[in-house]
């Protein structure tokens, strides 16, 4: 693809030839990161076995009939410009302790509720765009990455393992976890163009391997899966949980202005212009139809996923056509059961591995947003009190064990009141406090 041609037209269609392995590269960048969300969730809810293949393979289908959604929009809903949908992190710190304590019909339930939510706030996240500067974007995904930075190292070191605590941070599961981190940051720093943006799936491949190589790879389930599956609408239920629904309610607000920066950057980094309101209003509402039709068949939230904005900026290429392409695939590969349970079959240290490094990098990104504020005793203040309180109830939940079931279950959920005291301090502390300096 050395000949490929830059254009900074997302209503451009490259030839297929050019077209097709871009879609690919788009799906690669991103696959990895979609399919962890529902493994952790529904290893919380005690799933396992063909709930889990399902939960994989929703995720699949979702993340590309949400990223159609996106490109070739309905109506209003669609910002029509190259953005991949993926089911996201952000919702994972409240989901996990909801499904551990009422079970997925509570989590599908915030889901769609939520994403109904979401839609409706496309049409005035331009007026409240100003609740949430980098500084309380930046505090909030910096505490989504050190929430579940302990999820990744317990995976990493065998999960719940099958043999007893005693297993728990063996040598073969450290073996496989490093194997993938290793993998991982060879490709993305010593191999150039389309591998490096596979990377992460590739150090979850090599990862694999190592499983099978130490036998601890079962197959079974792979060959009792079925060839083809549709959806199943309700197939986990649905229940109203107000800890489920406030969650997920506040969560929409912070992904839907994560997606207004994702929207922003595709224009400006493919094609060096500013994102028209109607991109950014039709974006957000397609965020929320696709997370609330997901929930549905018992997916899990969708959001834009931002490493697929810097494919694009790298790549050049601003079709839309792109990533329906490979949107495509993924519907495809969403609907083959065999497909789903080969990934459900990856021990848990395979998986540790690989949102070790994820969750690593979110931090990464919350302090590369920080980085560009002006640290302000005001600021500084901010951050301090929001991630204090924040991940300090998560790591003490008994300090709560005297407030009601929903207030403690969300307060303990590490990024409720992070998201609430960044903003409310955001919007009542005065700009000037005192002696602004630092030192």
């Amino acid at each position: 693809m050395s000949d490929l041609k830059k254009s900074a037209d997302p209503n451009d269609f490259p030839p297929l030839g050019q077209a097709v392995p871009l879609g690919i590269q788009h799906i690669l960048a991103m696959f990895t990161s979609n399919v962890t969300p529902p493994f952790l969730v529904a290893l919380a809810a005690g799933l396992g076995g063909a709930d889990l293949t399902y939960m994989i393979q929703m995720a699949m289908v979702f993340a590309g009939i949400a990223t159609l959604i996106q490109t070739v929009g309905i109506g209003p809903v669609g910002a029509r410009l190259p953005l991949v949908q993926g089911t996201s992190f952000a919702f994972i710190p409240v989901m996990i302790p909801v499904a551990k304590t009422s079970g997925m019909g509570a989590v599908i339930g915030g889901v769609i509720i939520g994403g109904v939510f979401h839609f409706f706030l496309g049409s005035v996240i331009g007026r409240i765009r100003s609740w949430f500067p980098p500084m309380v974007t930046g505090v909030v995904i910096l505490g989504i990455g050190l929430a579940l930075l302990p999820v990744g190292v317990k995976y990493a070191a065998g999960g719940v393992p099958l043999m007893g605590k005693e297993a728990f941070g063996a040598f073969e599961h450290w073996l496989m976890a490093l194997t993938v981190v290793v993998t991982t940051v060879g490709f993305k720093f010593f191999v150039p163009g389309f591998l490096s943006s596979a990377a992460l799936l590739l150090g979850v491949i090599a990862g694999y391997i190592m499983a099978g190589l130490l036998g601890l790879l079962d197959f079974g389930r792979v060959a009792n899966a079925g060839w083809f599956a549709l959806p199943q609408p309700f197939r986990f239920g649905f229940e109203v949980n107000a800890a489920a629904i406030i969650g997920m309610v506040l969560m929409s607000i912070v992904s839907a202005i994560e997606t207004v920066g994702d929207i922003s950057a595709v224009t400006k980094g493919g094609a060096n212009r500013e994102a028209t309101d109607k991109e950014i209003s039709g974006g957000t509402m397609a965020d929320g139809l696709g997370t609330a039709i997901a929930g549905l068949f018992g997916a899990l939230p969708n959001t834009t996923f931002s490493q697929n904005v810097g494919v694009v900026s790298l790549s050049g290429v601003m079709s839309r056509h792109v990533v329906t392409i490979g949107a495509i695939f993924l519907i495809v590969a969403g609907l083959i059961p065999k497909f789903g349970a080969l990934i459900a079959v990856m021990p848990s240290a395979v998986l540790g591995g690989a949102v070790v490094v994820s969750f690593g990098l979110v931090v990464s990104a919350g302090i590369s947003m920080l980085s560009e504020v002006h640290m302000s005793r005001r600021n500084l203040l901010i951050m301090a009190l929001s991630i204090a309180f924040g991940l300090g109830l998560q790591q003490v939940p008994d300090a709560l064990q005297h407030v009601p079931g929903v207030l403690k279950l969300l307060g303990t959920s590490g990024l409720v009141p992070m998201v609430v005291l960044a903003v409310v301090l955001n919007l009542v502390l005065p700009e000037k406090m005192g002696d602004d300096k630092t030192h």
